[in-house]
């Protein structure tokens, strides 16, 4: 089994175009691509999904990604859960898998955690509701303003950061796993990276330090994040992706 990882895609999966990740022409769909969050690919729930995951479908790899704060929650809900190579699943596709939060897998003789969320950094105007009788009118004055801001159930998901359940699954998969593993794989980064990436922009929160607690007491050799739209590695072992594919060993 080989294993390789990847950044944001937001529903667009070009850069696994055969041209462009050439390695899959000797993959097949017991080798996994991992998103590290802001997959995108399940964002109306019905049919306008459907060219994009039947093209991930069609790759001769098995995709998995952790969520991120750019998804439909609701929509994911309604995908059935499974098990899967030691943790719980939602299957998108067949071999098109969100990898729930908290779950530790066996994947290719590797321990990986995943642990999917963030906070959503556009939203600093505010998130409106539809339902509000002056929703219309906000919603045009805010959008010509060019403003950042969300629409509840529409742009935007509470879930878009954990519950304490999977805070707590999460602790109890690491515990039966002895605190170490070979990958943490969130969509954002522990307080004190996300502090040193960007400095007086930080705003760290419930997850941010959970992910710290996590780095302190776990043993591990890299930690993999999105959410910043960069590649960059920090402190040897934290590691920023974007578009780039690594391939994990």
């Amino acid at each position: 089994m080989e294993v390789f990882i990847t950044g944001d895609t937001h529903g667009n999966f070009r850069r696994f175009l055969p041209e462009f990740f050439y390695e899959q022409e000797w993959l097949n769909k017991e080798d996994i691509l991992l998103i590290a969050g802001d997959f995108g690919g399940v964002w109306y729930g019905d049919d306008r999904d459907s060219n994009g995951l039947d093209f991930l479908e069609q790759r001769p790899f098995t995709t998995a990604f952790v969520s991120g704060n750019h998804e439909n929650y609701d929509a994911l809900r309604a995908y059935p859960p499974e098990e899967w190579h030691g943790g719980k699943v939602r299957l998108i596709r067949p071999s098109v898998l969100l990898l729930e939060r908290g779950q530790v897998f066996e994947l290719g003789g590797k321990r990986i955690f995943a642990m999917g969320g963030a906070s959503g950094h556009d939203i600093r105007d505010g998130i409106l509701e539809p339902d509000d009788p002056l929703f219309l009118e906000r919603f045009q004055t805010l959008n010509a303003q060019g403003a950042p801001f969300r629409v509840n159930h529409r742009s935007w998901w509470k879930e878009e950061l954990p519950s304490e359940a999977e805070y707590r699954e999460a602790r109890t998969n690491l515990e039966k796993a002895g605190w170490a593993v070979d990958y943490i794989i969130p969509h954002c980064a522990p307080t004190i990276i996300q502090n040193a990436l960007l400095r007086e922009f930080s705003t760290p929160d419930a997850l941010t330090d959970s992910l710290e607690e996590v780095c302190r007491q776990c043993r591990f050799k890299y930690h993999f994040f999105g959410h910043c739209h960069s590649n960059l590695v920090l402190q040897q072992k934290y590691v920023l992706l974007y578009e780039q594919i690594l391939r994990l060993k």
